[in-house]
């Protein structure tokens, strides 16, 4: 029974490195790299390194026992040269990956609205760090404390069946107070890395421009932009307007407040003065306001299913109707999702102990791969339209996500009340996420997956 069992586990392990042999192939890692700046100085080749350092998650193991101790025919020097090059672009390499498989996903999902970036942030935690490089006290929305770490700010395209990460930057705090440990090096103002940390202690907000005229430029196309809440100020709203259009959530907040019906009023007094529809309607009124600049928008109030509460959903498109809004923004679960697999799947926070900037940049930017390459991988393995005979037949668009489920991810993203009530605990969302998770492993390392849809590359 035990050598069949190790047998098992030899094929899994073989079938998937020819996985990501596949794809670093298919998509020119080796090009992308040297596009990126990223180039060999000593030892081992960038694509050897990069594809060992990535290979550590599916081998369940951390940067000190895959590289440090393992034998690899490398340096661990090498591999920290990699990791802290001041000039390696690795925001370049993140984007013109991205670029290439959204390209792919496009050719399956034909309708431009329905593809979607989302945009918003998560804690990178270092609890127990004391000397990581503009290592920050920052505050967990979700926990609603303080932690020592940074804010991960990241832009995610969906076409709503898969999420890629296509930029993000690593926040630190813009008050020189609530930061435990300052820059380590001097560079040249012009380098990456100088930019890197400039970024990091810039407000977030005023980073949302520049990365999205980045992701238009690398040619990554989309209908919507999605925000939280905490994103959903008309200054905001009004900047990203000008390139696509907004659907956001909004708070009922003093200072916040929208023109309607000739009044200056806050989305609470908007919502009084609607009439509602009857019965156990799941939207329950819309109305069209503007924004103190002067921005039409359209709002729809949805009902909270766990309170009489309910949730406003704002867009800037006034062609939409109601449900669409609806069905749209219920995409922004899908980072939600990701920022759960990145950090509990493929180790972000934990398989590193680095305390320089640029090595938590650049290990942050192979997670990332990790999951581009996960997300491309179930679409090919689970999406039969993904076959090469694919563009040469006709076949009915892919059904996007109902109504219903659009409400759901609604009113999943609503935790903090949720919490209030003791409904649904993070233990439930864990176990949720596990089961899914646990599930594509499963299609990812079966047989039935392995060499199937290798010509959709070289097929588009």
């Amino acid at each position: 029974m035990q050598n069949i069992t190790g047998s098992q586990e030899q094929q899994a392990v073989r079938q998937l490195n020819s996985k990501v042999d596949q794809f670093f192939d298919n998509f020119s890692l080796g090009t992308l790299l040297n596009r990126a700046g990223i180039r060999k100085l000593r030892g081992a080749s960038p694509v050897r390194l990069l594809k060992s350092i990535f290979m550590l998650a599916f081998n369940q193991e951390n940067f000190f026992r895959g590289i440090v101790e393992r034998e690899q025919g490398f340096g661990k020097d090498a591999a920290y040269d990699l990791l802290q090059g001041a000039n390696y672009n690795w925001r370049r390499l993140l984007l013109q990956l991205a670029a290439k498989i959204a390209t792919v996903f496009s050719l399956l999902t034909e309708e431009p609205k329905r593809k979607v970036l989302i945009i918003d942030d998560s804690t990178y935690e270092r609890p127990h760090a004391r000397k990581v490089e503009l290592l920050a006290r920052v505050r967990d929305n979700c926990r609603k404390r303080f932690t020592r770490g940074f804010k991960l700010l990241t832009m995610a395209w969906s076409d709503g069946y898969n999420t890629l990460p296509v930029d993000f930057a690593l926040l630190s705090s813009r008050e020189p107070e609530k930061r435990l440990w300052g820059e380590k090096r001097r560079l040249d103002r012009r380098c990456c890395a100088a930019r890197r940390r400039q970024e990091a202690v810039t407000k977030s907000t005023d980073l949302l421009d520049g990365m999205i005229k980045r992701i238009m430029a690398s040619g990554i196309d989309f209908g919507y932009i999605l925000m939280d809440s905490w994103f959903a100020f008309p200054s905001i709203i009004r900047k990203l307007h000008r390139h696509r259009p907004v659907i956001c959530m909004l708070k009922d907040m003093p200072n916040i407040r929208f023109r309607h019906q000739g009044v200056s009023r806050r989305v609470g007094e908007i919502y009084r003065n609607l009439h509602k529809r009857p019965g156990r309607a799941k939207i329950l009124a819309s109305t069209t306001v503007e924004l103190t600049c002067g921005l039409p928008a359209k709002i729809v109030f949805v009902r909270h299913r766990s309170t009489k509460n309910w949730l406003a959903l704002l867009s800037t498109d006034l062609e939409l109707g109601e449900e669409e809004i609806v069905q749209t923004y219920g995409k922004r679960w899908d980072i939600e999702v990701m920022f759960k697999v990145v950090k509990h799947y493929l180790n972000l926070e934990k398989e590193v102990q680095m305390r320089n900037f640029d090595g938590l940049i650049a290990h942050a930017t192979i997670v990332m791969i990790r999951y581009c390459f996960l997300s491309f991988q179930q679409r090919m393995d689970n999406d039969e339209r993904a076959l090469g005979s694919l563009f040469y037949a006709c076949a009915e668009e892919m059904q996007d996500i109902t109504l219903l489920e659009a409400l759901q991810r609604i009113m999943t993203l609503a935790l903090d009340k949720i919490r209030q009530l003791g409904e649904l605990t993070e233990d439930a969302v864990r176990r949720i996420i596990n089961v899914l998770m646990d599930t594509a492993c499963h299609m990812l390392l079966s047989p039935a997956g392995n060499g199937r849809n290798k010509n959709i590359l070289t097929a588009s």
